[in-house]
């Protein structure tokens, strides 16, 4: 669902480059799906590719199996608290349902209204297997594994100026920002509003990059999963400084209450980021970081990096919905059920994704004065 869309045609191009499955793309009308299945068809000439005209919003339980798919992957969005429709049709079909959603309070409620059906109906939906919580939630596994104790996380995500960005990405973030955001920090939970706590930093292979605080998954599930951590914070900045801190005086007037929220102005905010698409560049980055015990005692940071080259970037929120379809599809599903896309890919399986593309990642930990 979505195929032909940002994020969603670089999900089917990774299908049809990489596995052996006929690849549908989904949409409301097909146009736009018509041009990503021939640009498809050019770029991988074995590839099976097709498409199918129908609505993410409305589909129901017969038409998915009219489509008879072993998967269904949702790239479409938007994803809103309690609009499930999509999974509940996958669910009644018996058919495996992912998503590649990273809104925090559709992540989190995902279990509870689902998890029951899909249990009874045998089948695997997955929500956020995308760069979090899944790739996020990986690389913390794998900085922090054999550690005495998890003190701090701190999550940051910059992608290049020069990257594709759809409307619902400026949704996405407009929908927080100058909110109040439900954060654990400095050794409790506390509201900081979205897109505030602004810092500049180095990231690895970047240069130094602004960065604010983000409501995302992980804000709930990091803390949960390492429960000694005092700190659990997600940032994401824009490349360009002049963009980064003009969207953060934007929030000022939803921060002091004239404004119920800066939704409405998203095609305006796009419209300003297309005028400065060719500053910057097409390099971005993220970056996973803990503070805490080690396996001997010592007190240990521990930093996982990850640089994507020459317009590459986009592809990585879509890596663990790729491993996690292939998994699917090549017999080692999850178990039944309904959950966030954490602790169910490791590492290595969303890095196996990355090495036909012009991405990078680094660990390593060193030591902390006590």
């Amino acid at each position: 669902m979505g195929g032909a869309g940002a994020f969603g045609s670089r999900l089917a191009d990774g299908l049809a480059a990489t596995v052996d499955c006929e690849v549908v793309i989904g949409g409301r009308g097909t146009s736009n799906a018509t041009r990503t299945r021939d640009d498809l068809r050019w770029r991988h000439p074995r590839a099976q590719v097709d498409i199918a005209r129908i609505d993410a919003a409305r589909a129901g339980a017969g038409d998915i199996r009219c489509l008879r798919p072993d998967v269904v992957v949702d790239a479409a969005g938007p994803y809103r608290p309690g609009t499930y429709g999509l999974a509940r049709a996958c669910i009644e079909a018996g058919v495996s349902y992912v998503d590649i959603a990273d809104g925090r309070a559709f992540v989190t409620g995902f279990p509870a209204a689902l998890d029951e059906a899909a249990r009874s109906a045998g089948v695997v939906a997955v929500t956020g297997a995308s760069s979090t919580p899944a790739l996020s939630n990986a690389a913390l596994d794998e900085v922090v594994r054999g550690w005495r104790r998890v003190d701090r996380i701190e999550v940051a995500i910059s992608p290049g100026n020069r990257a594709p960005r759809g409307l619902s990405v400026f949704q996405s973030i407009l929908a927080y920002a100058g909110k109040p955001v439900h954060v654990l920090r400095a050794g409790g939970w506390a509201y900081a509003p979205g897109w505030g706590l602004t810092l500049r930093r180095p990231m690895e292979g970047l240069g130094t990059r602004r960065l604010s605080l983000c409501e995302t998954p992980d804000l709930d599930i990091m803390p949960a999963r390492y429960p000694d951590a005092g700190e659990a914070l997600f940032r994401a900045g824009l490349e360009l400084g002049f963009l980064h801190l003009g969207l953060t005086a934007a929030t000022l007037p939803v921060r002091m209450g004239m404004l119920d929220s800066l939704v409405p102005l998203a095609s305006t905010f796009r419209l300003v980021a297309a005028l400065f698409e060719r500053m910057g560049t097409d390099r971005g980055g993220m970056e996973v970081v803990a503070e805490g015990l080690d396996a001997t005692g010592a007190h240990v940071r521990g930093t996982w990096s990850l640089v994507a080259e020459a317009g590459d970037g986009p592809h990585v929120p879509t890596l663990p919905a790729l491993a996690l379809v292939r998994a699917i599809l090549s017999g080692s599903p999850p178990a039944p059920g309904a959950r966030a896309c954490v602790g169910i890919l490791g590492l290595a399986a969303i890095e196996a994704e990355m090495r036909r593309l012009r991405i990078t990642t680094r660990i390593g930990t060193v030591p902390l004065p006590r």
